[in-house]
């Protein structure tokens, strides 16, 4: 039991402290990894990494904060509302695909089969980004519309949305990669608190296993400290490294997860 204690605690302090550093959440890692591990069942993780990813998230806001590094206030605002009303949307998605679908291994292939292709694209994006042409969105609707769309994939996923904030961040507004990521994880900050507060009033948390929760929410905090002192002391070329090898290897995990889940 120790030793199980210890590995999830070690996956929500891996995952945070990479997506502390490079906007990506944690859990974009936390959830192909534990579908992986096959311990628990797709709607148990989501709870495990929505609330993970929120514990990294508050603490990485407040570390920010604290350093002088700004949101971009208006637009990230508005993409984090349009975020939890499309997370709204993806919640229920997820649940009819649930409730419609007896075979468990089957809705992780296909959430795993949409999550290694959307990482593929956002990779091809990051490694072509300068000769695409990027844009400074200012359309409050379109702008709401945006976050809409991002909150209602990444719940329908269960992965709180970090890369495609990154790439949607860098290609609608020009943000540089170290804005990118500090306002990925603003609107993850109010993404996740969604996510939790609707599961508190629909079906509650005493249905979940969360047995492990304690621990890796343990391990989201103190990630979320680590990765917010590195994100201030190194440039914005070695958060873009980070960035790119962490989604390689969550495409090798999606792959692993679609393969594994098919035999």
């Amino acid at each position: 039991m120790f030793i199980v204690t210890i590995i999830y605690f070690l996956i929500g302090l891996l995952a945070s402290t990479i997506g502390a550093i490079a906007g990506l959440g944690g859990g974009i890692i936390i959830k192909p990894v534990l579908d992986g591990i096959g311990t628990y069942d797709v709607a148990t993780i989501g709870i495990l990494s929505a609330a993970t990813v929120f514990s990294m998230a508050s603490v990485s806001l407040l570390k920010a904060a604290r350093s002088g590094m700004k949101i971009q206030g208006k637009s990230s605002f508005l993409l984090a509302i349009g975020s939890i009303s499309g997370g709204i949307i993806g919640k229920y998605l997820f649940a009819f695909l649930i409730s419609s679908m007896d075979n468990q291994k089957m809705i992780t292939v296909i959430q795993a089969s949409i999550l290694a292709i959307l990482m593929f694209i956002i990779f091809l994006f990051v490694r072509h980004r300068e000769r695409i042409r990027t844009y400074e969105l200012k359309n409050e609707l379109v702008i709401f519309l945006v976050g809409f769309i991002l909150g209602t994939v990444a719940s329908f996923l269960g992965i709180g949305g970090g890369p495609l904030n990154m790439a949607i961040l860098a290609f609608a507004f020009s943000m540089n990669v170290r804005e990118s990521a500090i306002n990925s994880i603003f609107i993850i900050f109010f993404s996740q608190l969604s996510s939790l507060a609707m599961t508190a009033f629909t079906t509650g948390f005493a249905i979940y296993d969360l047995s492990m929760l304690g621990y890796m929410v343990a391990g989201g905090v103190i990630g979320g400290f680590i990765g917010s002192s590195f994100i201030s002391k190194i440039s914005n070329r070695q958060i873009d490294r980070i960035f790119i090898f962490s989604l390689m290897g969550i495409i090798l995990l999606n792959v692993y997860n679609i393969i594994r889940n098919l035999m």
